[in-house]
């Protein structure tokens, strides 16, 4: 159990629990590297809503994480660990890029609805991470092209700006390509709507 106050926690310990969870989870060759610890340090400020530590770090309690990164990095494990002791405010669900194509193959339009306002009584899609940004591709619903996620990044803007609803992302594509695959305004947005977290470049692949 984790202390309500984020300012009582113990970050060597929940970094220890998050550590054995992982093994437990993903199995015995997961573990936290050291390099990893300043970045999953973070991560956790965000998560347990720790106001002090997030400042010290120019981290605003009010936007989404952007977490970017080399393939293979840990983007994913981490959110996926970043569930378990998130504080009731910042819980989340977790979709991807690539799920939501397939969605609107399947439903069409009514997909960007269904991330931008929410479905009744699913209450975590106010705050939603979208997994592997970057792996979709343009897709057509009845001879319909759209680009999903960038309509749905967009939607969610909008939600951001007049609900506070926060998007978290994890994606492998540079600011220059994310701009080049959303354009300038889906990047000016993410920018407004998400703290960035990145890995360095040459972050090991740990697959």
């Amino acid at each position: 159990m984790t202390p309500e106050n984020p300012l009582n926690y113990n970050y060597s310990h929940l970094l220890h629990y998050l550590h054995h969870t992982g093994k437990e989870k993903y199995g015995p060759q997961f573990f936290i590297r050291k390099t990893d610890v300043p970045l999953i340090l973070q991560l956790m400020y965000y998560f347990t809503n720790n106001e002090e530590k997030a400042k010290e770090h120019n981290i605003d309690l009010n936007k989404g994480i952007m977490l970017s990164g080399p393939i293979g990095c840990g983007k994913t494990t981490l959110l996926e660990l970043m569930k378990l002791i998130a504080v009731p405010e910042k819980k989340f669900m977790l979709t991807t890029s690539r799920e939501i194509s397939f969605e609107f193959i399947k439903d069409g339009f009514e997909v960007i609805q269904r991330y931008s306002k929410g479905i009744p009584g699913q209450q975590t899609r106010r705050n939603i991470a979208f997994d592997d940004l970057g792996t979709e591709r343009n897709l057509k619903h009845y001879g319909n092209e759209c680009n999903i996620m960038a309509e749905i990044l967009l939607s969610r803007y909008d939600l951001f700006i007049q609900n506070g609803f926060t998007t978290h992302i994890t994606t492998n594509l540079s600011a220059t390509e994310l701009e080049d695959y959303y354009g300038n305004r889906v990047r000016s947005r993410l920018r407004n709507m998400c703290n960035l977290i990145f890995f360095d470049k040459e972050a090991q692949d740990k697959r």
